[in-house]
């Protein structure tokens, strides 16, 4: 039986890679914060091991008898720079020594970011030998982990996945839009520009991680190969403003309003939240660093590289993906069901599984 390790394992993504570890058979170890909420970890019966990514003397005792770690943990939004370099670069460092550090290194697979590589074009999604150019502090961060990790190619079996905006049940990050749209029928773009973006449900980025640690391939020790590093997504690329649309669809309401935004006004929203995160002491996931991300263009990329060497491919389509979120969070008590959703929650939604 294949042991794996998952960092971040109580987040978001991280819990839907623990269910699906285990439906698969394999025996699962989670490192955990003391205070982490284990609540919904806890149905799977994984191993946990209390620690986190900046102390080397947990992630030691996690990695006993582990044949495969699964590196999520890490940071989406922050005070100071510092602190997204402290766990999504210097973290990622100290997880790649402790496994090089073993008799025989376990297979890392690192969850990075589409961010780290940068916005794509007009014209075409990114591939994975595009030169990386992150906009954002997170980005940077998310690419300095890479870089971390491939200092230790040579001794330890390492995979990285950039995945773009990631949604599903239990996402926070994304309850926002949905319950905008849910709600008041309306779904805000930044910019007058049909920029577009790629997306993944993070039932299909875990088994995006689980092919990629048993049949991808290794990175190398030289930051300009693109060996090994895979965008993983569902390939549909609508625009921000077709996003909205579709997930306005899932909630019946088949004529939801976008309302465009000049990209200054998301900078102003933006600064306002930077100054009353610093003063609260909680970032808020739109701030300055975000902003730079909303403002900079379409964010696409392609699995085409995942699925050649993988045979990876999404379960579902990406609007039945989104159906699947929004009924979720109506039946979580997370948004309330719009009157033109209920005929959908009554049985005749053509797209939840």
């Amino acid at each position: 039986m294949t042991h794996a390790l998952v960092t971040g394992a109580s987040g978001f993504i991280g819990t839907h890679l623990v269910r699906e570890l285990t439906r698969r058979g394999y025996e699962v170890s989670c490192l955990v914060r003391e205070k982490s909420d284990r609540s919904r970890l806890e149905p799977f019966t994984p191993r946990f091991v209390i620690g986190d990514v900046t102390d080397p003397e947990s992630i030691a005792n996690a990695l006993h008898g582990i044949d495969e770690v699964y590196h999520l943990a890490g940071v989406t939004k922050a005070l100071h720079v510092r602190d997204y370099a402290r766990i999504n670069e210097h973290g990622v460092a100290k997880v790649s020594k402790c496994c090089a550090e073993r008799q025989q290194p376990p297979v890392l697979t690192v969850v990075s970011s589409l961010a780290a590589a940068g916005p794509s074009s007009e014209s075409r999604p990114r591939i994975e030998s595009d030169a990386p150019a992150p906009v954002s502090n997170y980005g940077r961060s998310k690419l300095a982990g890479e870089r971390a990790a491939m200092q230790f190619a040579a001794d330890v079996p390492t995979t990285i996945v950039r995945p773009p905006i990631v949604l599903g049940s239990g996402d926070r990050d994304g309850l926002e839009m949905f319950k905008t749209i849910a709600n008041f029928g309306f779904h805000l773009a930044p910019g007058f520009h049909d920029d577009r973006v790629s997306a993944i449900h993070a039932e299909d980025l875990a088994k995006a991680l689980i092919l990629a640690a048993s049949q991808g391939r290794r990175v190398t020790t030289n930051p300009d190969d693109a060996t090994g590093i895979y965008f993983a997504t569902d390939d549909e690329n609508p625009t921000y403003a077709e996003l909205g649309r579709m997930i306005g669809r899932t909630f019946g309401r088949y004529h939801a309003w976008v309302i465009r935004s000049p990209k200054t006004a998301v900078w102003g929203i933006a600064a306002f939240n930077e100054l009353v995160s610093q003063a609260t002491r909680h970032p808020n996931i739109l701030n300055l660093d975000k902003a730079r991300e909303a403002t900079a263009g379409s964010w696409t990329c392609t699995s085409e590289a995942l699925n050649r060497d993988t045979g990876f491919a999404p379960d579902q389509s990406l609007y039945q993906r989104l159906a699947q979120t929004a009924q979720w969070y109506v039946e979580q008590g997370w948004i309330q069901a719009p009157r033109q959703m209920q005929p959908l929650l009554k049985g005749r939604h053509p797209t939840v599984s």
